[in-house]
């Protein structure tokens, strides 16, 4: 695979693709949309999006429990936070694993392995503050883990950025939302 194609100017300063890349890319068609201008990122950025889908899976579960086990004077009220805000992980996770197979790769669901690869811990508290603030942390790692998936992938993967920066959008909103219960 070569390092990555890149368009480039001519001599008179006019831009230029890459016609060795394009060549490169009418070949191998079994690949879909991977191609070689991938370059050497792509097994890299597959762990990547793996680890993130085992955190959105943990998180899922950690909101589900969160949701069905909240009580108190506010629990209404978080109980319903909590299943939106556990709908959009499994969402968030649907969209990752859906841009692994994109490139090729085998999006990991075994339930073993994912505490092992995910950022965010699972929480099984009981009151409804330890329970906000548990989910808090969670989103704030995200937020960081996120942030630097993205500075890693740069313009390797511009797909994949995109998709994380969406993801990154929602996980900062779940954080300013949860921040706010803590403060009522």
């Amino acid at each position: 695979m070569n390092d990555r194609a890149h368009p480039t100017s001519d001599s008179s300063g006019r831009l230029q693709l890459d016609q060795a890349a394009i060549d490169a890319a009418a070949k191998s068609i079994d690949d879909g949309a991977v191609t070689p201008g991938y370059g050497p990122w792509r097994d890299d950025v597959v762990k990547l999006l793996n680890d993130a889908l085992a955190t959105e899976l943990v998180c899922n579960l950690r909101y589900r429990r969160h949701y069905f086990t909240a009580k108190g004077v506010n629990s209404p009220a978080i109980a319903e936070e909590f299943l939106v805000h556990a709908n959009e992980e499994a969402a968030h996770a649907d969209k990752i694993a859906e841009r692994i197979v994109q490139l090729g790769g085998s999006p990991l669901f075994n339930p073993d392995q994912l505490l092992e690869r995910s950022h965010a811990q699972y929480d099984e508290s009981s009151d409804l503050q330890s329970m906000v603030r548990a989910n808090l942390v969670a989103e704030r790692i995200a937020v960081e883990t996120y942030r630097q998936m993205i500075v890693l992938i740069g313009d390797k993967d511009p797909t994949t950025r995109r998709m994380l920066e969406e993801v990154l959008a929602d996980e900062e909103e779940h954080a300013d939302e949860l921040s706010d219960w803590l403060t009522r």
